[in-house]
């Protein structure tokens, strides 16, 4: 005759706390990741097959009503010479980064890259990646 042990611990373990914790993390990181806009300015960037990634550097957009921003600054074409001085004073290594829409004229695009040009700084266009 067995007689069990009353002391005897039980190897179980409650999933619900875990569970818990996982579906907070995981509305938190939903919530999160939808406040991230690195662009703010809705535009169709051409395809690239190239994976090049900027550094922190200045944002030039041009978007198809041919206003220019600089960051999310809308600035005058007149001005943008002078902004983009003011902004990259000291630090003209930097570079910025051009985002033209689609349908912008090519030269409104060679407009801001004659203006990179005059002060010496790089530019780098922005694309979107080729879908296969």
């Amino acid at each position: 005759m067995a007689l069990k042990s009353r002391n005897q611990r039980r190897a179980d373990f409650n999933m619900s706390s875990l569970t818990d914790i996982i579906f907070l993390l995981l509305i938190f990181f939903l919530l999160t990741s939808t406040l991230v806009a690195p662009n703010a300015i809705p535009m169709l960037l051409p395809n690239s097959n190239t994976q090049a990634q900027a550094s922190e550097t200045l944002a030039v957009s041009i978007d198809r009503n041919l206003n220019f921003f600089v960051n999310t600054r809308e600035v005058a074409e007149e001005n943008l010479e002078a902004v983009l001085t003011a902004n990259l004073e000291g630090r003209k290594d930097e570079g910025i980064v051009l985002y033209a829409d689609k349908t912008v004229p090519i030269d409104e695009v060679v407009k801001v890259l004659n203006i990179a040009n005059n002060l010496k700084i790089k530019v780098v266009l922005a694309t979107t990646p080729e879908k296969k």
